[in-house]
């Protein structure tokens, strides 16, 4: 990028590839492999731009891209969901130092839902289906939106759908609940009527192919984020959801 352009002001880790399997079934240089570029693909790449920022002496944006499957963990993308938690910590931990520091740079960790891209195609299956998502999915539009606004609007996370803020928000207040629905609903959530193609046939170890932007999903695919709009407007967002609260209080009071 800066033998490219010079310099940048915005850096964003989106660098992802997944696999579906069991814990004891997928092997231990595959899960390496993962990680190789869902996590230190984001710790190097967050490193050399931090080093751009203070080496050019002027404020920048590092965005590291996660998933809501790094706010609790799911069965059959166990690496997956590893590795996500890894760049979560990591993210806060960097923010935290580069703030007490007090360096110009504002470290935002974006939580993607379910997202409409050909991520199940390039990941590696051990299921005998291929793998899909299912249920509400949001269109990449949805994440490339929260991307620009973290650019432009120094913010700690960003949330894309309201379903990976009710999963980081039902798993932390209760978790035993949260395993309990989410052993029911990964299995059949996460597979598509489909055979699975050949197991070698994915973007684990070279590059994807057909450079597609959505995928093969059989859900319910929106044509944007409500939440991520909400984020970007709290003020309006409370005030609408105030509004609404007296609304329902006032409708209320007059039936007695």
């Amino acid at each position: 990028a800066i033998a490219e352009f010079g310099s940048f002001d915005t850096w964003v880790n989106n660098a992802g590839i997944s696999i579906f399997g069991r814990c004891e079934e997928v092997s231990i240089p595959d899960m390496k492999r993962m990680f190789d570029t869902d996590f230190w693909g984001v710790v190097y790449g967050s490193r050399a731009a931090v080093k751009h920022f203070r080496q050019r002496g002027s404020s920048g944006a590092l965005i590291n891209v996660g998933s809501f499957l790094g706010d609790r963990a799911v069965a059959v993308q166990s690496t997956y969901s590893a590795a996500k938690h890894a760049v979560h910590g990591w993210t806060d931990a960097l923010r935290m130092e580069l703030e007490k520091e007090k360096a110009p740079v504002s470290v935002t960790l974006i939580h993607p839902g379910r997202i409409d891209t050909p991520y199940n195609e390039h990941a590696r299956s051990y299921m005998p289906k291929q793998p899909a998502h299912r249920g509400m999915i949001y269109p990449p539009e949805a994440v490339a939106e929260a991307i620009l606004y973290a650019a432009e609007h120094p913010k700690r996370d960003m949330f894309v759908g309201f379903q990976a803020k009710f999963l980081a928000i039902l798993g932390a207040l209760s978790p035993r609940l949260t395993d309990k629905l989410m052993e029911i609903w990964a299995f059949p959530s996460q597979q598509s009527d489909r055979p699975s193609r050949d197991r070698e046939d994915n973007a684990l170890y070279r590059a994807g192919y057909g450079m597609h932007e959505r995928g093969t999903h059989q859900g319910w695919i929106r044509s944007g984020s409500l939440y991520v709009k909400a984020e970007k407007h709290p003020v309006l967002t409370t005030m609408a959801v105030a509004s609404l609260g007296v609304t329902i209080l006032l409708l209320g009071a007059s039936r007695f």
